[in-house]
């Protein structure tokens, strides 16, 4: 009985005690903390130009009037054998001394007016010059003394009035397009042997300004291109080795007979947008047995030239050719049984006659003749 008791007072005891602590005050949960002001965000006003509103000022298209050169510390670090970079980044007026050991130069979109030999005195091994898009009216005789190992030239695009004097002998390529040349001196391309690429298209170039040998020396020569210049007569001492031939927009009246004799690699011969007639194409003049590609567009001929039959296109739109005979055109007899044999067949492959006074179809006998055609232009 007083076990009974003694566990009957614990137990009230502890339930009182439960409920005396439940009544305690709760702690309150930490109040949220206040979401952050949004900052204001800060724009500039725009510049205002006379075209309107802007965000950037407008790039200066040319340098201060305070800098007539940058000094080469400025200019990128060169290891030996490496290029030289300082393309239209420093707006450069004149040539940067040429650091030893350097193969490759780029000066091009530059400011540059003149080319001196003094920053050329170390570059014994530079191999290539690109100053194309500049302002160059003259160029020392003493800066190719310089660079003897020199291959390839680029200076398109300046304000050149004849080609460059003393040039290396050793140079492959040598690119004067764009500029204003209207004198060869005699013997500028003397010993260039070696020269593969002569490219003088746009320029004031005339006959007077080329003598008799002025390419007489170029003999592993492959593309002379003379296009847009002054010429009234095909050019004279064209090495026969050459494979392209660009003579388009001259004003050239004839080809003299036999003019292509002896020429083994040629292959592109292009004569567009010049004064050509029947009476100035002797008849077998393009019968060239290496020619692939023959443009005489924007001429004066009203019928079609004959051709080898390994020629693969011709070009002969906007002229005033009135009609084409195929049996005539045809280097082999159409009545021959050669024509089943597929290496006699002729190789021509791309025919364009737009811009004459021909109507369609294309004769039946041209079809006949020229089996490897996959497109006419008429």
């Amino acid at each position: 009985m007083k076990a009974f008791v003694a566990l009957y007072s614990a137990l009230v005891l502890c339930l009182l005690t439960g409920a005396a602590f439940s009544q305690r005050p709760r702690p309150k949960k930490p109040p949220k903390p206040p979401k952050p002001t949004k900052r204001p965000s800060f724009r500039p006003a725009p510049t205002t130009t006379r075209g309107g509103p802007r965000t950037s000022p407008l790039p200066s298209l040319r340098p201060p009037p305070l800098f007539r050169t940058v000094p080469n510390c400025f200019l990128p670090p060169v290891l030996p054998g490496r290029p030289l970079l300082a393309e239209n980044v420093a707006n450069l007026r004149v040539v940067p001394v040429i650091p030893s050991r350097v193969h490759y130069i780029y000066l091009q979109n530059n400011f540059i007016s003149e080319v001196t030999a003094e920053p050329f005195n170390n570059a014994t091994e530079l191999r290539w010059i690109n100053l194309a898009n500049n302002l160059i009216k003259k160029v020392q005789k003493q800066v190719f003394e310089k660079v003897p190992s020199l291959l390839f030239l680029y200076m398109e695009r300046n304000q050149l009035k004849e080609v460059p004097a003393d040039l290396p002998a050793g140079l492959e390529q040598l690119r004067l397009s764009h500029n204003q040349i209207s004198k060869i001196p005699p013997g500028a391309f003397g010993k260039m042997e070696h020269l593969a690429l002569l490219d003088l298209h746009h320029n004031k170039l005339s006959d007077s300004d080329m003598g008799k040998a002025t390419f007489k020396d170029l003999k592993n020569l492959v593309q002379l291109n003379l296009a847009h210049n002054i010429l009234k007569k095909m050019p004279a001492s064209i090495p026969n080795g050459i494979t392209q031939l660009f003579l388009d927009r001259n004003i050239i009246e004839d080809i003299p007979k036999g003019y292509f004799e002896g020429f083994s690699n040629l292959a592109f011969v292009r004569l567009n947008h010049n004064h050509l007639s029947d009476k100035g194409i002797p008849k077998a003049v393009f019968n060239i047995s290496t020619l692939l590609d023959l443009h005489l567009a924007h001429n004066q001929l009203s019928s079609v030239p004959l051709f080898n039959m390994q020629l693969e296109h011709l070009h002969l739109n906007h002229n005033s050719i009135e009609s084409i005979n195929g049996t005539q055109l045809c280097p082999v007899n159409l009545a021959s049984a050669s024509l089943n044999d597929e290496a006699l067949i002729p190789k021509l492959r791309y025919l364009r006659l737009d811009g004459n006074h021909l109507i369609p179809p294309v004769p039946l006998d041209v079809v006949m003749c020229f089996r490897h055609l996959r497109a006419v232009v008429i």
